[in-house]
């Protein structure tokens, strides 16, 4: 049999089915990542000769090709959102990055150290991997295209989040490695890593992101022959997208940060025009694109194996952080916020899991030595798995219940 064509075969089914599987679901306890998962699973299952690389072995491919899925989807997000940014408007989004990602890292890091017995270093890799929410699998709960999206105070709060923890979740990916990299007692290494993992880039990435977001609106609104007539919808978004990561990866910032940084920053420019709805549409589908063949490989990966070895220590800790840490966490963030309980339990309790943590986890391992490597990779995979099925599950019709109460709440106003 060839390989390579039965390869080709296999994916046009696969982008034929991503075409209309997601309207087919929309309105059933099933979701698109959830089904796609489960092919790749029955799929690589078959005796027809198809085998992945083992990704405890073959890192560097998981980084990059989980990196460039994450920066389309960031942009996608970014572009989603109109709304001015001021504090007042973006006060939630500041409860769930400044009190609810810090505290799901310390309790899941506690989680992985005193159930699993992960080393110190292992334990906070593993917080810093799974405290951030997905912007790849979180369709279901976050704003719409621009131009006829629902955009409530919880679908506009889980975009939000998603977008800019990417980015602020690297400075705990490189505590984590910094600490396993550490060899004596002295704390040296801590004060870099607050100047330097912590306050410097974040401020390129802040900055960089801001900048090219700015200078993309003026290219594409301003600059004549050059604007939106002439411009191609493909090309704008791959180059907002690889230029606001690539530089400011080179100057040591956090490419995440700066990448929706830059897409929210030239939604905010002409926020009512079309064009960013032509936009937001080529980075969608390229993201669907994408994502429908990481879900294949992430379904074949456990169907070769990925999760052999699996003990209940993991799958009660990859559930208590999922299920547990980030509701409770996400709920104390929002004390004081004057919504309906239905908004602030969706906000706390859909905090997806997704590929994001696949490529933190990969980010680190390149990068640093640690122990327990297959305990990581296995308790981050069965996290996803279980966000997947569950949240997937439920989350069309949880949305469907908040949006209803606020358009009633609007309504009666």
């Amino acid at each position: 049999m060839d390989i390579y064509m039965l390869v080709l075969a296999i994916l046009g089914i696969a982008f034929l089915g991503a075409a209309w599987i997601p309207r087919l679901v929309f309105h059933a306890p099933l979701s698109f990542p959830f089904l796609y998962v489960a092919f790749g699973f029955l799929l690589f299952s078959l005796p027809l000769g198809l085998r992945l690389p083992n990704p405890l072995e073959n890192s560097f491919f998981t980084e990059r090709f989980t990196e460039l899925l994450v920066i389309i989807a960031l942009t996608g997000a970014g572009l989603k959102l109109a709304r001015p940014m001021t504090l007042s408007n973006w006060s939630v989004t500041g409860r769930l990055l400044l009190l609810a990602m810090p505290l799901t890292i310390g309790l899941a890091a506690l989680l992985g150290w005193w159930v699993l017995g992960l080393a110190p270093a292992s334990a906070l890799l593993l917080g810093a991997v799974l405290a951030p929410t997905d912007p790849v699998l979180a369709a279901d709960v976050q704003a719409g295209p621009p131009g006829h999206g629902a955009e409530g105070e919880t679908r506009f709060a889980l975009t939000a989040e998603a977008g800019l923890n990417d980015g602020l979740a690297f400075p705990f990916i490189h505590l984590a490695i910094a600490a396993a990299a550490a060899t004596s007692s002295d704390l040296g290494w801590l004060a870099e890593w607050a100047v330097f993992d912590l306050l410097l880039r974040v401020a390129v990435g802040t900055t960089m992101g801001i900048v090219l977001g700015l200078l993309m609106s003026k290219i594409i609104f301003r600059l004549p022959g050059s604007g939106v007539a002439y411009s191609r919808d493909a090309f704008v978004v791959v180059a907002v997208t690889l230029l606001a990561y690539g530089l400011t990866e080179l100057l040591h910032g956090y490419g995440f940060l700066a990448v929706f940084l830059a897409a929210l920053t030239l939604r905010q420019q002409e926020r009512d025009h079309p064009y960013h709805e032509q936009l937001h549409d080529f980075s969608a589908g390229l993201e669907l694109l994408l994502m429908t063949l990481m879900l294949i490989l992430f379904g074949g990966l456990i169907g070769q194996g990925l999760l052999a070895g699996l003990d209940w220590r993991m799958i009660v800790v990859a559930a208590s952080i999922v299920f547990l840490v980030r509701p409770v966490t996400g709920l104390l963030s929002l004390i004081g916020w004057r919504s309906p309980l239905t908004q602030r339990g969706a906000i706390a309790v859909y905090g997806i899991r997704g590929i994001g943590s696949l490529y933190y986890l990969s980010f680190a391992l390149n990068r640093q030595e640690f122990s327990d490597v297959s305990v990581l990779w296995q308790t981050v995979s069965v996290s996803i798995l279980l966000s997947i099925v569950i949240h997937g599950a439920t989350a069309t019709f949880v949305m469907a219940r908040v949006d209803n109460e606020i358009d009633s709440r609007e309504g009666a106003s």
